[in-house]
């Protein structure tokens, strides 16, 4: 018998450890859903959030003209810059680019984070705990380009790339527990009257 008798081909293998994986994440996510440590602290911040005099900006902030989130439209500033970055760090001659699209990210961080905690603020338990560690994630991106942007700035570009490839980890942690949020747990539009 041959490996692909027996089911042990280089595939069926690779298929196994991105199976164990996705197990291990959903897990983590399911674990994370049922943590009440935080409870105290995300009921106070999210009173807090609807507590702010925001009138029809939070419409607004919550997509209600659009019919969906905007969120989800905001971060794509960001994302777009700082992937857009990484590409360019590796053609020669670019380090002004990366320098302006990790500063133009950063800047897109504020938008795209108020419109996410106004709708964070409404959300039950499980989905807000996910959310916590949704905006954790984007702090450490955020602390990771500040660092990359501090760097290329001074002349450091190696030193600036290698902080915006921890940047963009922390980035695609984020994205999958904002999608779990948003897909899995079915976070999605909010009515539009």
């Amino acid at each position: 018998m041959n490996s692909h008798t027996l089911g042990t081909a280089p595939a069926d293998r690779q298929t196994s450890a991105l199976d164990t994986a996705s197990e291990w994440w959903l897990k983590t996510l399911d674990r994370l859903e049922r943590s009440s440590v935080a409870d105290p602290a995300i009921r106070g911040l999210q009173r807090g959030i609807r507590s702010l005099p925001l009138g029809g900006m939070r419409d607004l902030l919550r997509g209600r003209p659009l019919g969906h989130p905007v969120h989800p439209v905001l971060v794509q500033v960001p994302i777009g810059c700082w992937l857009s970055a990484s590409v360019l760090d590796v053609v020669p001659g670019a380090q002004h680019a990366t320098t302006t699209l990790t500063a133009v990210g950063l800047a897109g961080v504020a938008p795209a984070a108020v419109a996410g905690w106004v709708d964070w603020a409404d959300l039950p338990p499980e989905s807000a705990r996910v959310g916590l560690a949704h905006a954790v994630s984007n702090v450490a991106a955020v602390a990771c380009y500040t660092a990359s942007l501090t760097a290329r700035l001074r002349g450091r570009s190696a030193k600036g790339w290698l902080w915006s490839l921890g940047g963009l980890a922390a980035v695609a942690v984020s994205g999958a527990l904002g999608g779990h949020v948003a897909y899995r747990q079915a976070v999605g539009a909010h009515a539009t009257t």
